[in-house]
C-alpha cells in the first residue's frame, strides 16, 4: 500500500510540474506581428532601419495591397521621416494616378469636401482601410502627396498596341506619363518572369509583351515624377505594389537611369510561416525585408 502510494504521489507531481511547465512555455512563447531584416537576411530593428532611410533621397516601400501591417509601418515611417525632416518629405502613391493631381492637392488643403474627393480621384476600393490614414496624416501635417502612377487608359493603350500606341496622344495627355519614348528591357528578370507567367519564357508573344511593356509604362511613369521631386531636393517616401520595386528592378530601375546620383533605399513585404529566419527566396528582394505571418487577417 505504502508504495502504490508513492508511485501515485510521484506521478501527480510530475504530472503537476509538467502542466505548470507547459503553461509557462505558452505565456512565454512571443507572437511578433512583423520582423524585419537586411537584405543578406540578418535581423534589424525598425529604429537602425529609420537611420539609414533618413540618409536617403527616395524609399520606395513595396507593399502587398492587402496587408495591414505594410500599411500600418508605412504610416509609422512617414511620421518618423517627417519628425526628423518636415520641410523635406514628401509622399508619393501609386494608388493614385497623375491626372487626380489637381483634385489631391486641393483635398489636402481643405479647398473641397472628402466626398467630393473621394468621388473624383478615383481611389482604390481599400482606400479608406488601408490609404486614408496616410492621407489624413498629410493633410494635417500639409505634406505634399504626389499621384505618381500613370493614368490607366494609358495602360490600357499599352496593353492592346504596345508603348508606339502612345504616340498619338497630345501634349496635355503626355504631361501625365513618363518622357516618350519610354524604353523597356524585356530582358530584366522581373519582366521575363512576368512573360513566362502568362506562358511564354520568350519572346514572340505579342499580346504578352504589350501586358509587360503596359507594366513598365507604370513603372517608368512612377520614377518619372519621384524623379522631379529628386531634382527639387525633396526626399520622397513612395508607396507601391512590392512588385514595382522587388529585386531593385521597376521603378528603381528607371530612377537609376534617370537620377544615378539619387540615394535610393526599398522596402518589401512578404509572407512566412515563421518569423525567427528569413527564408533564402525572400532574401535580396530590397534593402529591407518586412516580413509578416501568413496567418495575419488580410484588409480584403
Amino acid at each position: 500500500m505504502t508504495n502504490t502510494w508513492k508511485i501515485t504521489r510521484t506521478s501527480v507531481l510530475t504530472l503537476l510540474f509538467l502542466m505548470v511547465l507547459t503553461a509557462t512555455s505558452a505565456q512565454d512563447k512571443d507572437k511578433p506581428a512583423y520582423r524585419l531584416f537586411t537584405k543578406n537576411g540578418k535581423q534589424i530593428s525598425y529604429g537602425k532601419m529609420l537611420d539609414e532611410l533618413q540618409k536617403a533621397d527616395v524609399v520606395l516601400f513595396g507593399e502587398q495591397h492587402n496587408d495591414p501591417i505594410a500599411h500600418w509601418l508605412q504610416l509609422e515611417v512617414a511620421k518618423d521621416l517627417y519628425q526628423e525632416n518636415p520641410k523635406r518629405l514628401v509622399l508619393g502613391t501609386e494608388m493614385f494616378e497623375a491626372d487626380v493631381q489637381l483634385v489631391l492637392n486641393e483635398y489636402l488643403a481643405g479647398l473641397v469636401p472628402e466626398g467630393n474627393f473621394e468621388q473624383e480621384s478615383r481611389p482604390w476600393p481599400n482606400y479608406k482601410t488601408d490609404y486614408k490614414p496616410i492621407l489624413q496624416f498629410a493633410k494635417e501635417k500639409r505634406i505634399p502627396v504626389i499621384a505618381t502612377n500613370v493614368p490607366r487608359r494609358y495602360a490600357a493603350m499599352v496593353s492592346g498596341g504596345g508603348v508606339h500606341a502612345l504616340e498619338g496622344l497630345s501634349a496635355d495627355a503626355k504631361a501625365y506619363i513618363a518622357p516618350l519614348p519610354v524604353t523597356v528591357d524585356m530582358d530584366l528578370p522581373g519582366y521575363k518572369r512576368m512573360l513566362s507567367m502568362f506562358g511564354r519564357n520568350i519572346h514572340g508573344n505579342t499580346k504578352s509583351e504589350n501586358i509587360v511593356q503596359a507594366q513598365a509604362l507604370k513603372d517608368a511613369t512612377m520614377a518619372h515624377f519621384i524623379g522631379e521631386q529628386v531634382e527639387q531636393g525633396r526626399q520622397l517616401l513612395h508607396f507601391n505594389g512590392a512588385y514595382h520595386s522587388d529585386n531593385f528592378e521597376g521603378i528603381g530601375w528607371y530612377l537609376k537611369q534617370e537620377k544615378p546620383e539619387a540615394k535610393v533605399r526599398t522596402i518589401t513585404t512578404v509572407l512566412q510561416e515563421d518569423l525567427d529566419k528569413l527564408l533564402e527566396d525572400n532574401k535580396e528582394k530590397a534593402d529591407f525585408i518586412l516580413v509578416v505571418p501568413k496567418s495575419m487577417t488580410r484588409t480584403f
